[in-house]
């Protein structure tokens, strides 16, 4: 297809042929042109935020919660700065997103003209491709190549920089059509070897990562927990989710057996110590999942299966590398278990065993306190037991995650949105993105007070759009991951964690969303019910914390006794 347009709408069919159907941004004049091309499309909604950090994790949620690539726009250099946190984000969550940065005039490149950044060097080292373009003839090939790449083997951003005179230009554009779709696995006698060295083990157990999650291609998404399901329910092996991958697995499954994250209980790291073979399907094994690479020992059988070939042997070397696309390859094995009739080995007790262990950690049973204080064990009970079971959840960085990653229950896929990368601030973002992805589904963002005020002019967003969008703040007026750490090193000794906060509820309100305030436990459904049977935009509901209860495991007094000084 050949057509003669400028540059900006070249960039708009481009995204248009993608099928993408919202953009996140914060309009800047050197990509106005980009803006001008997508006016009055019925088939492509641009959504401006109020911060470019706030676009760049919308983006990146929508991104999760759809499967497809997602796009974020800014303008040169303060605009992309600002933006790349998400990239960043996007970077280490593997999530497959297109980046579009107006650019300083052709003419004024290397001047240190106004707002300039050699915007490739500053993104190379936290995205897939970055590409300047300079020839508008070229925009198709790029940008095409762009999505490509954006999508193809371990999925994630890609930045592309365009100069403002490019965009204003016009040419003959050609578009090429969708390339050929590939799916690799390993050899048969690869799969083969698998196969054996479970059969051989007494203790296997499988951590999965977001590869499993998800397979994304050029054309479509396709889901693959149900062939994960399918391998460990043939064999009966036990299952562990990577950092921030709670749905991989439904975790009612007699087979799952809980998170690899930050604070995760000694009961569960305890199953990984016990097992003799580790699989390790789509995980790069990273710092969190492996407790700060202290996890897998010498002494543990691995293999380890990633579509990317420079995943595998990056931290452990694998006794069997099995490189290939999740879904290609869990299938294949999934058809040679039925071919020969293989069964599960002796490891069955052993497996049900470390589900009662799970079991127990993660009892929900309704809980009483002594005192008025928010007990947040029981806020994620009432969580669990009036959100749908196709609830989106998202969450911030902070020490309140840490019980919503130990309790509450993700039975479904595509439930669970977090940041690998730690990012604050991402947690309500992320809820406006997942909300234009499934505008029919309830979404919920949960926040520390610390995190929410870092992108809470979000709210005007989604209030602008009319996104009932339920925001959960807990608030104990303090950046408290850091000052659990700060206690742990230095007890005693505050500094520069504690915080003052607005009125949460005037707060919303003064934006045109509903507040409302939590200070006991018995407060909180009634809160959660209003907040779900509102439909006029999104609502806000401040948990009023002890700063105390820094931890699901500890007080602060408690790790002033335990600290190392």
């Amino acid at each position: 297809m050949t057509e003669v347009m400028t540059g900006a709408q070249a960039i708009v069919q481009c995204i248009r042929n993608e099928n993408v159907r919202h953009v996140f941004c914060v309009p800047g004049e050197s990509y106005l042109d980009i803006l001008d091309a997508m006016y009055g499309l019925p088939d492509l909604q641009l959504i401006s935020t109020r911060h470019e950090g706030g676009a760049a994790f919308a983006a990146e949620a929508y991104a999760k919660a759809t499967g497809n690539v997602s796009v974020a726009m800014a303008t040169r250099g303060v605009g992309a700065t600002n933006l790349s946190i998400g990239i960043h984000t996007a970077y280490q969550d593997s999530t497959p997103m297109v980046v579009f940065l107006g650019q300083v005039k052709s003419k004024f490149r290397e001047r240190e003209g106004f707002q300039e950044i050699d915007l490739d060097r500053f993104f190379q080292h936290i995205c897939k491709w970055t590409v300047e373009i300079r020839d508008v003839e070229r925009i198709p090939e790029l940008v095409q190549r762009a999505f490509r790449v954006a999508q193809s083997g371990r999925p994630g951003p890609v930045v592309v920089s365009v100069p403002e005179d490019i965009l204003k230009q016009t040419a003959e554009m050609r578009f090429a059509g969708k390339p050929a779709r590939t799916r690799p696995k390993p050899i048969e006698e690869e799969l083969n070897q698998c196969l054996n060295m479970i059969q051989q083990a007494e203790r296997p157990l499988i951590i999965s990562g977001g590869g499993v999650l998800l397979n994304i291609n050029i054309f479509n998404v396709q889901y693959i927990p149900e062939e994960l399901l399918k391998f460990a329910d043939s064999l009966s092996v036990p299952v562990l989710a990577s950092f921030r991958r709670h749905d991989v697995f439904p975790n009612d499954h007699q087979l799952y057996l809980g998170h690899l994250g930050i604070g995760t209980f000694d009961g569960i790291v305890e199953h990984v110590k016990q097992a003799d073979l580790i699989i390790a399907l789509g995980t790069r094994l990273s710092e969190i999942t492996t407790q700060s690479y202290s996890l897998i020992k010498p002494e543990h059988k691995l293999i380890h299966c990633d579509i990317e070939a420079d995943i595998i042997g990056r931290v452990y070397s694998p006794d069997l590398a099995l490189i290939g696309d999740m879904k290609a390859t869990l299938q294949a094995l999934n058809v040679l278990i039925k071919e020969k009739h293989i069964q599960a080995g002796s490891w069955k007790d052993w497996a049900e065993g470390r589900r009662e262990v799970y079991e127990q950690i993660t009892s929900l049973e309704q809980i009483t306190t002594e005192d008025d204080e928010i007990e947040v064990k029981e806020i994620i009970r009432v969580l669990q037991d009036n959100l749908p079971k196709d609830a989106i959840l998202t969450n911030d960085a902070g020490n309140f995650s840490a019980w919503l990653h130990s309790y509450y229950q993700f039975t479904k896929p595509k439930t669970y949105i977090g940041p690998t990368s730690g990012a604050m601030g991402y947690g309500f973002p992320a809820a406006v993105g997942a909300k234009f992805a499934h505008p029919d589904r309830v979404v919920v963002s949960l926040s520390g007070d610390g995190g929410f005020m870092m992108t809470m002019s979000e709210l005007e967003t989604a209030v602008r759009f009319n996104l009932p969008i339920i925001a959960i703040v807990f608030n104990n007026n303090m950046y408290g991951t850091i000052r659990m750490h700060q206690e742990k090193h230095f007890p005693y000794r505050v500094i520069g964690t504690d915080l003052g906060n607005p009125d949460f509820v005037k707060l919303a309100e003064s934006m045109g969303a509903y507040g409302l305030r939590v200070t006991k436990n018995e407060e909180f459904q009634d809160c959660l019910q209003a907040a779900l049977n509102y439909d006029k935009g999104p609502s806000v509901i401040e948990v009023v914390c002890s700063p105390e209860k820094i931890s699901v495991r500890s007080t602060i007094q408690q790790l002033r006794k335990t600290a190392k000084v």
